[in-house]
Formats: C-alpha cells, sequence, structure tokens
C-alpha cells in the first residue's frame, strides 16, 4: 500500500535524515507525520516563523507498522510508551507507581518496529496523561479526552526501512497568520471541552489508576475496551 503522509516543519525537507531529532517526542527518535494537511500546517507554523507541509509518499510494502489504534491494544498502551519518552511528574507517589505498573504490564514493541501509529500529546493531551496517572480522571475520561479536538494520529517512522521507503513529493506554504491561530484554537477548545465538561462527569464503577494497580488489571481485561 501506498500512503500520502505530510510532516509540518518551517523548512522544505525533500530527504529526511534517519537518526536525527529529540530523543523525548512521543515515541522517541524518529520522523513524525500526519495523514491530515491541514495538521501539518498547524505544526508547520509558530509565532515567529511560518512553515511548510511537506508532502510524501510512502511504500508500506514489507514495513512492519505498529498501530496502537488496533483493537488489541488500548489507551494504556500508548500511555506506556508515552511515559518511557516523555517527561512526566512522577518522582513520588501514584505517578511513580503507575510509571511503574504501565512500563512493565503495557509496554509494546515500537522501538523495533519500522513505522509507530497513534496518539499526538500536544499540551492539552499531554497534561490529560498526567491527571490519569496523578488519579485525577478516570481511565474512561482519559480514553474521551484524547477525542476532543479532533487531533488525529501520527505516523511516526522509526527504521531505516521506513525512511528509505520515503518519497518527497511537494511542499505548500502554510502562513502563521492563517494557521497559528487554527492551532491554539484546536487545543483551547479541548482544554475548555475537557474541564467544563469531561473532568466534571464522574462515571460509577469506571477504573482509576489506583485502582488498575491494586487489582492488578493487565491488558486481556475486558473492562479495558
Amino acid at each position: 500500500m501506498v500512503r500520502t503522509l505530510y510532516h509540518g516543519s518551517k523548512d522544505i525537507i525533500k530527504t529526511p535524515k534517519f537518526g536525527f531529532g529529540r530523543q523525548n517526542n512521543d515515541y522517541g527518535l524518529g520522523f513524525y507525520c500526519t495523514e491530515s494537511e491541514e495538521l501539518a500546517k498547524e505544526w508547520a507554523v509558530a509565532k515567529d516563523h511560518d512553515g511548510w507541509a511537506n508532502r510524501y509518499k510512502i511504500n508500506e510494502k514489507n514495513l512492519t507498522i505498529l498501530n496502537l489504534n488496533d483493537p488489541q491494544y488500548c489507551i494504556l498502551h500508548w500511555l506506556a510508551v508515552l511515559l518511557e519518552n516523555r517527561q512526566f511528574e512522577t518522582e513520588y507517589g501514584l505517578p511513580s507507581e503507575a510509571k511503574a505498573y504501565l512500563t512493565k504490564h503495557f509496554s509494546v514493541p515500537y522501538r523495533s518496529a519500522d513505522v509507530v501509529v497513534g496518539y499526538r500529546a500536544d499540551d492539552s493531551y499531554f497534561s490529560f496523561a498526567q491527571d490519569f496517572i496523578s488519579g485525577a480522571i478516570s481511565y474512561t475520561q482519559l480514553t474521551a479526552a484524547m477525542r476532543l479536538g479532533k487531533l488525529g494520529n501520527q505516523y511516526v517512522l522509526k527504521s531505516k526501512a521506513a525512511f528509505a521507503a520515503l518519497s518527497h513529493v511537494s511542499a505548500t506554504p502554510a502562513m502563521r497568520t492563517d494557521w497559528l491561530s487554527r492551532k491554539e484554537n484546536r487545543d483551547r477548545l479541548a482544554r475548555a471541552e475537557y474541564l467544563n465538561e469531561l473532568r466534571k462527569k464522574r462515571f460509577p464503577g469506571d477504573l482509576r489508576i489506583d485502582r488498575i494497580i491494586d487489582e492488578e488489571i493487565t491488558p486481556d481485561d475486558k473492562r479495558l475496551r
């Protein structure tokens, strides 16, 4: 299958380089893309610069793709990956226990995959994850929160094989006067919906992280589906 991808950047990137980038991104070192040109344009701009939505084609034949949206996975698998790579406040107490438990029971072999597909933890979405491991929100609330703002999924190239299968097609300019406010509004809307509605709701019998740990809940538990 040949898939169209977009990467938002302040530069035109015709040949992405394997091994470059930040280690503490959501899924570790890799080339982060989206299937949405609109989202790529939002990610491309900042207050001090315009950007480009780089368009690519990738031939997925012979690539190993780990899709965290597949039925065998749940939001806790995504969170376990995030906890390995992003900087959470997990030095003490419940967040520390949560990190240890999720890493032990919900880790996935994402480092050996050619491509990883899953949620993107923008500022608001990262705070939702932090709230969950701190015990402030439940499993149902976290799952619902990740759908707010329609942030979509990331498509992350992790291996030399994936980079070799990628080819640059074109680049479309993204002006901060057009796209910066859209990016900020998307994040603001998600945060407002979360604070005003979702976080106020209580779901009787729902799972919080302390209960997940105490009951030693594992990925095969039907309550996680």
